[in-house]
């Protein structure tokens, strides 16, 4: 069952948002000072630092994932699968840019990069997933121009990639991957 289907459906878009933000909010206030690590390790497949539940997030990590969770729930409301795909991309690439927030530059100097680029290079545990949202980014800025370059089914795969992603992202700020997840009316592809 994905994420999605896991809230009510009954809330308006709005409405919604607005319990998100708030839930988001009030968990990120009720954190004491005090960030640190615990060893990495394996979790569904995917190495990774763990956050102590402790740890404050900054106002623009919760503004990315805030961001990230509307652009999904546009996605789920978009008529055309290129606005699906696209809403899709844009929220992944969000949700990419609350780790680069989180996690700052890498060291050196050198040329300007993709936020795929930098996103493996400053979090590896994420670095498949750089890796498939940047081989997407070509299509979806042929979306973004209205060419009809995606299918129904690419757009729908595309957008539960780029929720497992949010939820991914949102359990290693120690969110509730749930809160973050707008309830949407998948589409049945057949």
């Amino acid at each position: 069952m994905g994420l999605i289907a896991l809230l009510p459906h009954s809330e308006d878009g709005y409405v919604r948002q607005q319990r998100i933000e708030r839930e988001v909010d009030s968990m990120a206030s009720t954190r004491t000072a005090g960030s640190a690590s615990v060893p990495t390790r394996t979790v569904g497949g995917m190495s990774r630092r763990a956050r102590v539940a402790g740890a404050p997030l900054s106002p623009a990590v919760r503004d990315l994932l805030s961001s990230a969770a509307r652009c999904l729930m546009a996605a789920a409301d978009a008529d055309s699968a290129g606005e699906r795909y696209a809403a899709s991309h844009l929220a992944a690439l969000r949700s990419a840019a609350a780790v680069l927030a989180s996690r700052g530059r890498p060291n050196g100097r050198s040329r300007p990069r993709s936020a795929w680029d930098l996103l493996a290079t400053v979090a590896p545990e994420f670095a498949e997933w750089s890796a498939f949202f940047a081989a997407g980014a070509t299509k979806r800025a042929a979306a973004e121009a209205g060419l009809n370059v995606v299918t129904e089914r690419e757009a729908d795969d595309l957008m539960r990639d780029a929720e497992k992603f949010l939820g991914l992202v949102a359990v290693r700020f120690g969110l509730s991957q749930q809160l973050l997840m707008p309830a949407s009316r998948l589409r049945t592809v057949g």
